[in-house]
């Protein structure tokens, strides 16, 4: 029998951990010995280890700007400039947004900035049509960010689902995924009523968050918007780095590799992380 081959120029995999308490409060004192990490059911040593890691955020905006948007659209962008305003004012020099605005196509609006009135003015020109291609947004922003150095996240501003991309639900899922991405959705959705919201357009956006660390937030709009990018922040500026070189597994074989977290002395403690990784060549 022809026996694997396990290659030994394996990539380092880098997770980023956000760890809260039973009450929600984020947790931001615990060390490496805490943590237990098993790719594709194979224990792993942790060789890098950063509590709060300051490590440059790289942070993709993508806008719906679908025609259901149009009253909302003022209001969120000033909630978008806040945050803005607050993810250069604090932090790593070298964090930095870019923004896509998303209808019937993906426009992007500007590449990776520090210069936060760039993006203001693009907000203030962006005009609501009909359609929205999401999944196309976030396949083309997650290869955008694959080779940025740091941490990579991608925050989408919408009312829900996906009625014009050429690329599905799995496609953009890879994407993220290969680009290391953490991705927070926030959906704006004046209607209280299921009947009238796309609760499967919801619940893509909730899986995309949960399979790579991110959360889903129904914030509605003004101050509730508000805290919700704050909120966001404090996740990014709490967040462990936790990397290892996997050992046991093959790699460089293209699969997707089942990443598992724990934190087994503390089962009150709750952990957000992706799912696992694409073992790419």
């Amino acid at each position: 029998a022809q026996e694997t081959v396990f290659r030994v120029d394996t990539r380092l995999v880098r997770l980023l951990v956000t760890v809260k308490d039973a009450t929600g409060n984020l947790v931001g004192s615990l060390s490496p010995t805490n943590f237990t990490v098993k790719d594709n059911n194979v224990a792993q040593e942790i060789s890098v280890f950063e509590r709060q890691t300051a490590q440059p955020l790289s942070v993709v905006l993508l806008v719906d700007i679908s025609a259901s948007t149009a009253k909302d659209i003022k209001y969120e962008t000033t909630s978008i400039s806040k945050f803005l305003q607050m993810l250069v004012g604090e932090g790593n020099p070298d964090d930095a947004a870019a923004l896509y605005a998303f209808n019937y196509q993906v426009t992007l609006m500007n590449s990776f900035t520090r210069r936060v009135m760039r993006i203001e003015d693009s907000l203030k020109n962006l005009k609501p049509e009909a359609g929205t291609a999401f999944y196309d947004a976030v396949y083309l922003s997650s290869r955008e960010l694959r080779d940025r150095d740091g941490r990579h996240v991608i925050i989408a501003v919408t009312d829900g689902g996906d009625t014009a991309s050429g690329k599905k639900f799995a496609d953009a899922e890879a994407a993220a995924h290969r680009a290391d991405a953490v991705f927070y959705s926030i959906v704006v959705v004046p209607i209280t009523n299921p009947a009238g919201r796309n609760l499967g357009g919801e619940h893509a956006l909730e899986t995309l968050a949960t399979n790579t660390g991110g959360r889903i937030f129904h914030p509605t709009i003004g101050a509730e918007l508000e805290r919700t990018f704050a909120e966001i922040l404090r996740d990014l500026r709490t967040q462990y780095l936790v990397g290892y070189y996997p050992k046991g597994v093959p790699s460089g074989d293209g699969t997707f590799h089942r990443v598992l977290v724990s934190i087994p002395d503390r089962k009150d403690l709750r952990i957000s992380t992706r799912t696992g990784y694409y073992s790419d060549r």
